[in-house]
């Protein structure tokens, strides 16, 4: 799409949304945001700025819709910007409304949404390229409801379209977007594997569960310690064994370290480390209803052990990970996937699914 400023709908009013919002003002394009409960975009639609700080510095003014009506008809390009457990419910939101010009953006893409959303458009005789981003632009905490303190933009984002003959033209739109910051892979299984922060955040979350519990104020790049960045890099072992044996190339987790936040490869504690000198570790979460758990294990580590099944390399810490967490919060993680429930995975065969990574069709789907 060469246009110089471009209209963006931004569906979500978090963090991400705001930083991404915040980006897209500072590189002269026009983002709209979009809260789907309508609290979080309540200041802002009253004209109060939108305050960023450190990656971006400035006070900005995004429009703010009423509704994902709204979202579509004034916006040529459409993200989904918020956790994956919304992502259901914002796709069904918006796909009466999509029409033929438009270009879907997920950042991130969870649990073969992009499958899920394309047989949606399908059934109203639409066909629109949808961009599947390994992770977000951004990484950030929202401070208020005006404002974000971003912690980085990243370096590297890897990404895929579907359908892949669309790859070309979603690059172009990308880095008018963003930058030259965009790496193609191969496909939404590549995608799908790509998105480190599930396996990073269980590490996480699990040895840090008390203080996210008491509401601490926590460095999480200092309490990286080397047994839970021993525990990482397991984790890390396991996804990319299921990447191998898909045929597929994906970033090692010390390479996701390296190009995001810009430290010197080493152990993923030490990197860790001197995130946390330089200023760059973020602080943890401060409560244990976290994305890091509520959305990163059922939308990520579930999607992981999936995979592993299906091309039998288990991934059993992954599974571990599920099993406790769902232990410790009292709640079936494994059951909480309404994207993987939608897609019927369980009734695709493998080669259906490779088919359906670059196609963007998949017939089990409903």
């Amino acid at each position: 799409m060469s246009v110089e400023s471009v209209r963006v709908g931004l569906a979500g009013a978090g963090s991400i949304a705001f930083g991404t919002a915040a980006l897209l003002c500072q590189n002269a394009h026009q983002p709209m945001l979009w809260s789907p409960s309508g609290e979080r975009t309540r200041a802002l639609k009253g004209g109060t700025a939108l305050s960023a700080s450190n990656a971006i510095e400035g006070d900005f003014h995004p429009a703010v819709a009423e509704d994902a009506a709204q979202l579509a008809a004034e916006n040529d390009v459409l993200m989904l910007v918020l956790p994956g457990y919304g992502h259901k419910a914002v796709m069904d939101a918006l796909v009466p409304h999509v029409q033929a010009h438009h270009t879907i953006i997920i950042s991130s893409h969870a649990s073969l949404g992009a499958l899920y959303l394309a047989a949606r458009l399908q059934e109203r005789d639409i066909s629109v390229p949808i961009i599947a981003w390994g992770t977000t632009i951004v990484t950030g905490r929202q401070q208020s409801m005006n404002s974000v303190m971003v912690n980085t933009i990243r370096a590297q984002v890897d990404f895929c379209a579907v359908p892949s003959s669309a790859n070309q033209a979603a690059l172009a739109l990308c880095q008018s977007l963003f930058g030259e910051r965009f790496v193609q892979r191969d496909g939404l299984l590549a995608i799908s594997l790509s998105n480190l922060n599930p396996q990073n955040h269980m590490g996480i979350a699990m040895g840090n569960m008390s203080r996210m519990e008491r509401g601490e104020t926590w460095s999480q790049g200092q309490n990286l310690t080397p047994k839970i960045g021993a525990l990482l890099e397991a984790l890390d072992l396991e996804r990319l064994a299921i990447a191998e044996a898909l045929g597929l190339k994906v970033r090692t987790i010390f390479e996701h370290f390296h190009l995001s936040f810009h430290v010197p490869i080493a152990s993923i504690s030490e990197m860790n480390q001197q995130m946390h000198e330089q200023g760059n570790g973020g602080t943890g979460p401060a409560t244990a209803d976290s994305r890091y758990v509520t959305e990163d294990v059922p939308y990520g580590l579930v999607v992981t052990a999936a995979l592993g099944r299906l091309v039998g390399k288990p991934a059993v810490l992954h599974e571990a990970g599920v099993a406790l967490f769902s232990a410790m919060y009292e709640r079936d993680f494994a059951a909480e996937n309404d994207l993987l429930a939608a897609l019927q995975l369980e009734n695709v065969a493998l080669e259906q699914l490779r088919d359906a990574a670059c196609s963007g069709i998949l017939h089990a789907a409903r």
